[in-house]
């Protein structure tokens, strides 16, 4: 089939197949030498369909990388791809209670204002930008989460 017929199969863009297949994470097709048309199989829509469904658990793409190499280790223990997905997990809890975290501190500013002031008056524009003391340094967590990572 040709990159559309897979892109619809699959249910992405055609730049989302090439752009999997730059990273790596989709195994290049082979061409057609007379008009360099890319010809991809059963397993390249396999493999697209696992991408894009690992990519939906908001894995990494080291992650699915992970997988699918353990995935060629055919006859061998699975308890790598069992690890990758713990580790995941891991990963998901800590960022719900980031989460949960943040939204409380949203929670508490949002009570501090009303909207008929004059955004000089603004108690939550003051509230972010008020030097703190050393004992409250906590009030505003940050995280170590990157935002675009996943």
């Amino acid at each position: 089939m040709k990159i559309g017929e897979l892109a619809r199969k699959a249910g992405c863009p055609i730049e989302t197949v090439r752009y999997y297949e730059k990273e790596g994470l989709l195994q290049a097709p082979r061409r057609n030498t007379e008009n360099n048309y890319r010809h991809y199989d059963a397993a390249h829509l396999e493999k697209l369909l696992f991408i894009r469904r690992c990519r939906a658990l908001d894995m990494t793409h080291e992650e699915i990388r992970a997988l699918l190499h353990a995935m060629n280790n055919h006859g061998k223990d699975c308890g790598p791809i069992d690890a990758i997905i713990s580790e995941h997990l891991a990963h998901v809890r800590h960022r719900i209670a980031e989460l949960q975290q943040l939204e409380q501190q949203l929670k508490a500013l949002s009570t501090i204002c009303s909207a008929d002031r004059d955004v000089d008056d603004c108690a939550i524009i003051q509230e972010l930008t008020a030097p703190r003391e050393d004992k409250d340094q906590t009030a505003f967590r940050t995280t170590d989460h990157l935002g675009g990572v996943h």
